[in-house]
């Protein structure tokens, strides 16, 4: 094993000194570690703070360096080797300092802490179903809680079942507990959708309440008061697709047009035992062709840097599977084997609900609720809501603050730094202007007192020279027509005669 070479040189340290700077280092290709032994030199009083960590007698560093990681260091007297590139950029990972605890510190407990408090204070989910009449919402929602949410419907006759002339909004909530953990479950229906013969803007109810939702939620982060806001926004639309085997109808698309950017939307076919699976499978092609086609967005799960193969697979499994092709039934029936399952009987065989060859419905409720309700709940409040909350607060004249509001679009941060430069550019220009307009009317206003100042002198300079011309006139014709000059005053004092 090579054993790396070792150098040493003495220097005195005084203030600004950098020790890389004056290391002396060997010439080769090898690592090598440099000894540098430091001397403090007398430091004025006041710069003892900006020295602490000179205060010892004496100081080694150790420096090591390699080749390959950093360049070589110059020999003494040299110019030190200027790099052709320049060196990357700092990123905000290398400023982390991370440190590996020596004991128990506590801090590990914090999921534990929020566990207990989630369970103290309960969950509420939101879920409202969309679709025609008579196929089968209420009992998909029955057993998807397993619990008589929806309590049976009694027909007495075709004449007596009272049709709806407008699309209504009917909210059912109920407190759910399972192996300790309480729920507050609300489903909102929406009776008389799909059932009328012109069904134009059936969808504006569905709407205006999803909206006034998110605006009551709005209302109350508003208010001063904040602390029990209750949280009465659609986290999910389960939306009911007849199985006709066929397509979308345009019914279907336009509603799920207007709602994907309101809600998280999970297409289900309803009632699927009345289709084979090779119905099922081509009909599914056809809805997600549709969707692809006019951009509608549905839920998917989101996906994780620390996601495991098994949580991937699982992932990827369920999106597979959508839409939804489900069968409700809230039931027990016994099976040919004798087993007790929820299903339903036909003269063929028997259907059962909880298995995973006959139908959708394990994989809609590993996702609605097994797996993906929390994910449901931060999707609503991270994008949708705010969404509506951004273009709600633009529409009512509120500007939004760059300072507060960071956008996460690389474009839109740089457009918004153009935009405050040129405002910056415009305040610096606007000021120079006014700077130059006063010193151009100082300076004018000089030069129109200097001029003022040259015309009066001017003016006496002249009037001054008129008066001697005039004189000197007067003395000429004088001279010439021999008449005697004016007698000066007479002299008085001493006279000979």
């Amino acid at each position: 094993m090579m054993r790396p070479t070792r150098s040493t040189t003495t220097q005195t340290l005084r203030p600004g000194w950098n020790p890389r700077r004056s290391v002396k280092t060997t010439a080769n290709t090898k690592p090598c570690i440099h000894r540098v032994r430091i001397f403090l030199a007398p430091l004025h009083p006041s710069q003892y703070y900006l020295h602490a960590s000179f205060l010892e007698s004496a100081l080694t560093i150790f420096i090591a360096s390699s080749g390959s990681e950093s360049p070589a260091l110059a020999p003494s007297g040299s110019p030190p080797n200027v790099p052709s590139q320049p060196p990357p950029a700092v990123t905000d990972n290398r400023n982390i300092v991370r440190r590996k605890l020596t004991g128990y510190v506590g801090f590990a407990n914090l999921p534990n802490q929020w566990h207990r408090k989630s369970v103290r204070k309960g969950f509420n989910f939101n879920v409202m179903v969309v679709g025609e009449s008579g196929l089968g919402k209420s009992t998909l929602v029955n057993t998807l809680f397993n619990t008589s949410l929806y309590p049976p419907k009694e027909r007495k006759g075709p004449s007596l079942d009272i049709i709806p002339k407008t699309v209504t909004i009917q909210s059912i909530s109920a407190d759910i507990e399972e192996a300790g953990v309480r729920l507050r479950l609300t489903v909102v229906d929406t009776p008389g959708f799909g059932d009328f013969v012109n069904n134009d803007e059936s969808w504006r109810p569905i709407v205006d309440n999803i909206e006034q939702r998110f605006d009551a939620y709005l209302d109350a982060e508003n208010k001063v008061n904040r602390m029990n806001i209750v949280d009465n926004r659609i986290h999910a639309c389960v939306f009911f697709i007849q199985p006709t085997g066929h397509s979308l109808k345009p019914l279907d698309i336009e509603v799920m047009r207007r709602l994907h950017t309101k809600v998280n939307l999970i297409p289900v076919i309803a009632k699927s035992d009345t289709l084979t699976d090779e119905e099922i499978a081509n009909f599914k092609a056809r809805i997600l062709a549709d969707i692809k086609y006019h951009g509608i967005q549905i839920f998917e799960g989101p996906r994780y840097e620390l996601d495991d193969e098994e949580t991937i697979a699982e992932n990827n499994e369920i999106m597979s599977k959508v839409p939804f092709a489900v069968v409700g039934a809230t039931n027990e029936i016994t099976s040919a084997d004798g087993r007790k399952v929820r299903g339903r009987a036909y003269p063929w065989g028997i259907i059962e609900v909880d298995n995973e060859e006959h139908c959708d419905f394990v994989k809609l409720r590993q996702m609605l609720i097994r797996t993906h309700m929390e994910e449901l709940k931060e999707h609503t409040n991270n994008l949708l809501y705010e969404n509506y909350r951004t273009d709600k607060l633009i529409a009512m004249g509120v500007s939004q603050d760059p300072s507060v509001f960071k956008e996460v679009n690389p474009a839109v941060k740089q457009e918004e730094e153009r935009a405050l430069h040129e405002q910056k550019l415009a305040k610096m220009e606007a000021e120079m202007k006014m700077v130059f307009q006063q010193k151009v009317a100082e300076k004018e206003s000089k030069l129109k007192q200097s001029e003022e100042e040259l015309y009066a002198r001017h003016k006496e300079m002249k009037e001054q020279l008129d008066r001697q011309r005039m004189e000197l006139e007067d003395k000429k014709q004088r001279i010439e027509s021999g008449r005697p000059l004016e007698k000066e005053g007479k002299r008085k004092g001493f006279s000979l005669r």
